[in-house]
């Protein structure tokens, strides 16, 4: 079996597929590509048993189909260091030779049988629900919630995003149980009624290979796996099986005191006071004061402390509230707005920051994040 490919079009797709591969795997199988050709395209399969990634891309030239395994380490090492070109494929389905002759060289390597790669799972048609999706929308939402989800070993559900269909509105929702978001798309309407929890790893890889011009995303999925299709594409990935819990009842509903505030501004003060602050508990004290925000933080252990004060629009009783640094810092980075709306009821419930505007009449943002206590 021989070809011909774009070394610079090759290395496109197999970097791609490489996020999917852990090289950690204790099948040895998984450590390598899976190359499969056919009428005149080549197939490229990565997978670490949880999610599987595939691409598609034409060849220059083919005369014979096949499938063989490729060391993924070492071809992306060869293909990395090469100037575009074309590459000719030599390989022996026999002896799984495989021979990369490029302008100025030749490589030589064993590939596996390619029969040996794990089989793709299916979706059980009687219970699969399918939308489509536009691809910057699709990115935009993964984009907004995944920074909340959380790496907890007791609690699975939450090491992902819930997407939720509605008949009339998508939302996207991450929590670990201190933040918390929820992303809604009121373009997307599906009719249905259906749910699934999408893991952080696939969710990221699909975000970071989505175009950026948009295109058509195609997400179908039953109660074990989701696929996800776009262009040249399609992930295959293992859901998290649970029930999420009931999100809503965590987000405040009366918050009479609402406070807006310029994005960039309260972040920068949080960033420099936040050193003054204890690196156990990284609390900082919001006290707003008719039209002022101080941000105040100290760390009695080691006698350091300080403190800003910002200007802002606020309506409502004077409020002394607690948040973690860390965490109301990685929300404000996550809105792309100007202004940014807090709304609060009282310093022992969360508080809900949107976006003062949506870049998006179609999309709603709100972000919760719990309060600490002020002693």
């Amino acid at each position: 079996m021989d070809f011909i490919v774009s070394s610079s079009n090759l290395l496109h797709h197999l970097q791609a597929v490489s996020k999917v591969i852990s090289g950690k795997s204790k099948i040895a199988i998984l450590d390598n590509f899976l190359f499969r050709v056919e009428s005149g395209m080549l197939e490229i399969t990565g997978s670490d048993l949880e999610t599987t990634l595939i691409t598609k891309l034409s060849l220059e030239s083919s005369n014979a189909d096949g499938i063989i395994a490729i060391d993924a380490k070492k071809i992306l090492e060869i293909i990395r260091e090469l100037p575009e070109q074309p590459l000719t494929f030599n390989i022996d389905l026999d002896s799984l030779k495989v021979e990369i002759v490029s302008a100025t060289g030749k490589y030589s390597l064993m590939g596996q049988p390619g029969d040996d790669f794990p089989q793709i799972p299916l979706l059980r048609a009687e219970k699969t629900t399918s939308f489509v999706f536009p691809s910057d929308t699709l990115t935009k939402a993964i984009s907004s919630a995944i920074f909340a989800t959380a790496d907890d070993t007791v609690r699975p559900i939450f090491n992902g995003i819930f997407v939720e269909i509605l008949p009339s509105e998508v939302n996207f929702v991450a929590t670990d149980a201190h933040k918390l978001v929820k992303y809604t798309r009121k373009d997307i309407k599906t009719g249905k009624e259906a749910s699934f929890i999408f893991p952080k790893k696939p969710a990221s890889i699909v975000k970071n290979i989505l175009p950026k011009e948009s295109v058509d995303v195609t997400l179908e999925f039953d109660e074990k796996n989701v696929i996800i299709s776009f262009d040249n594409f399609k992930m295959i990935c293992r859901l998290i099986e649970g029930n999420y819990p009931n999100y809503n009842s965590v987000i405040p509903q009366e918050n009479p005191n609402k406070l807006v505030i310029d994005r960039l501004e309260m972040f920068s003060a949080l960033k420099r006071v936040s050193i003054f602050s204890n690196q156990a508990s990284s609390l900082v004290g919001l006290n707003i004061t008719g039209n002022v925000l101080k941000i105040f933080a100290q760390d009695i252990d080691y006698s350091i402390s300080g403190e800003e004060e910002i200007k802002c629009q606020y309506e409502g009783d004077d409020m002394l509230i607690g948040f973690k640094s860390i965490f109301l810092m990685e929300i404000l980075a996550n809105l792309n707005t100007t202004e940014v709306l807090i709304e609060l009821s009282d310093p022992s419930r969360a508080g809900l920051i949107f976006p003062k505007e949506n870049e998006d009449e179609n999309e709603e943002i709100l972000m919760l994040l719990m309060p600490m206590m002020i002693s």
